[in-house]
């Protein structure tokens, strides 16, 4: 009888972990597709001004950058 009392109460422990984690899953599952296509990059609205560069290649060289990184202390 002890026995069947310790094992009724571990299913139950063992039940409740299993939905838990079966409800922990779904919901980061959900919350996965929620943001999934969300945009991260919208364009700017307004008088919003571009910062990154094009890709083309300034007129500093590299020790001149180095030196200017140094001088503003960044």
């Amino acid at each position: 009888m002890k026995y069947i009392k310790l094992f009724i109460q571990t299913l139950k422990v063992f039940i409740l972990f299993t939905g838990c984690t079966i409800l922990f899953y779904y919901a980061i599952m959900w919350i996965n597709e929620e943001y999934q296509n969300h945009q991260r990059y919208e364009e700017p609205e307004g008088k919003a001004v571009k910062v990154a560069s094009d890709g083309i290649e300034s007129e500093h060289s590299w020790y001149d950058r180095l030196i200017m990184f140094y001088l503003s202390g960044e």
